[in-house]
């Protein structure tokens, strides 16, 4: 709690310098992400993070000591060299992209790790803690680096906000972009710069290689809970926000600890509530949704075969013929009639299953639905009648009073289907 409560009250400078760094990466990571994401360039945005590894290494050969203006420099030649490369590779070969993508990131990358080996074996000791960009650690920050990365940030964070309409429609739809006379390739050459720059700001707090998750995993969480871009910006930096400060505190209690991996441990967890639990589109959630409906159909189809029996002068039925109704449902059958016992839709005497009055209406709403669509299907759509249910057994359930008051109009509020059955009202006594 010490700790916290020191880490927090900003009162060493240093932890002011990470979490204004830190801070201000995230934010560009996820705004950059999200295009990205959208743009479908996840792979593209992995292999420049690797990618910058051999352009660390020559900074560092050239410079003699980890000045950022150096590396950041070294990174970005590479990690625009990568792009460049997956580009024309793509466009002149008939290989698919994910293959270039894929063989573009191995051989930069192992050039990077033999580069670094080969200069930690020389025992300089200004390159201690070279390392660091492998999986990142954010307490390094000094006032420098926080110059140099923060601008850096701060300059995509601008950029993305200045040209966001223009990302919005290069996005989207590329070709209306083209037809409106925006300059396209400019553009994308534009974003891959910032793509690459932001990575470039990241490879010290969060590692060439876990610089990918900061970059594509809050957009894809993101994704899960609006399907509006300006939300799902807010949305995506607000968990990268976290999860970039969070990991920045781990790595200050834990000073042995990288920063990297805990950012991406936190930004998982994340993204796996948002995957299961978010409330319109979470895995969970829809699986919930879908059985809920389901049991829905199933008491629709408990209340018709009521109805059904009544038309034929049969008031209630016995559990037992209801169960028969819906051979090997017999649990799905049993909840359905406690759920509409509840709902004061049936009544249960003893074993015989009525409809109550509220059920009388419910039931003539699903028969109606039910039976216009039939004759619909048969006027207007020339599908013979015994063709007609089980389409009709589908739809009754999600046509909605708006479109009932349609195909009563359009069909000139019938009094029969196409089997010649009643087509009850809710005035009918019934």
């Amino acid at each position: 709690m010490e700790d916290f409560l020191y880490f927090f009250s900003f009162q060493d400078p240093n932890v002011l310098m990470v979490v204004i760094g830190i801070s201000l990466l995230s934010i560009s990571a996820a705004m950059v992400g999200t295009f990205t994401f959208l743009d479908k360039k996840a792979l593209v945005g992995d292999a420049i993070s690797h990618a910058v590894l051999p352009g660390v290494c020559l900074a560092f050969m050239f410079s003699g000591n980890k000045n950022p203006f150096w590396i950041v420099s070294g990174a970005f030649f590479t990690g625009g060299l990568c792009t460049y490369a997956i580009t024309w590779i793509s466009n002149y070969t008939k290989l698919k992209e994910d293959t270039v993508i894929a063989s573009v990131l191995s051989i930069f990358f192992g050039v990077g790790i033999v580069m670094m080996t080969q200069l930690q074996q020389t025992g300089n000791a200004s390159l201690s803690g070279l390392d660091h960009f492998i999986f990142g650690n954010a307490i390094s920050i000094v006032r420098k680096d926080l110059w140099v990365y923060g601008f850096l940030a701060l300059a995509i964070i601008l950029s993305i906000l200045f040209f966001y309409k223009e990302f919005k429609v290069m996005v989207f739809n590329r070709s209306f972009a083209e037809s409106v006379g925006l300059p396209v390739k400019r553009l994308e050459f534009l974003f891959n710069s910032l793509m690459v720059l932001a990575v470039v700001t990241g490879i010290q707090a969060i590692g060439v290689v876990l610089m990918a998750a900061l970059l594509i995993t809050p957009a894809a969480a993101a994704k899960f809970w609006t399907d509006r871009l300006d939300k799902m910006l807010w949305i995506a930096v607000s968990f990268s926000l976290v999860s970039g400060i969070t990991g920045a505190y781990i790595s200050f209690v834990l000073p042995h600890m990288p920063t990297g991996p805990w950012v991406v441990i936190v930004l998982s967890l994340i993204a796996f509530l948002s995957f299961f639990f978010s409330v319109k589109k979470g895995i969970l959630t829809k699986w919930i949704a879908r059985r809920n409906y389901q049991r829905k159909i199933h008491s629709d189809h408990i209340l018709k075969a009521l109805f059904g029996a009544r038309e034929k002068g049969i008031t209630n039925l016995s559990v037992e013929s209801i169960f028969n109704n819906f051979p090997g449902k017999s649990f799905k059958t049993q909840y359905s009639i406690n759920k509409l016992i509840n709902k004061k839709y049936i009544t249960d005497n003893q074993g015989s299953i009525s409809l109550t009055k509220k059920g009388l209406t419910e039931a003539k709403r699903i028969v109606r639905l039910h039976r216009l669509w039939e004759l619909y299907m048969t006027e207007y759509m020339n599908i013979a009648p015994d063709h007609v249910h089980d389409s009709a057994e589908k739809l009754e359930h999600i046509i909605t009073p708006e479109l009932e008051q349609k195909l009563d109009k359009n069909l000139n509020f019938p009094q029969a289907d196409p089997h010649q059955s009643i087509i009850p009202r809710d005035q009918d006594k019934s």
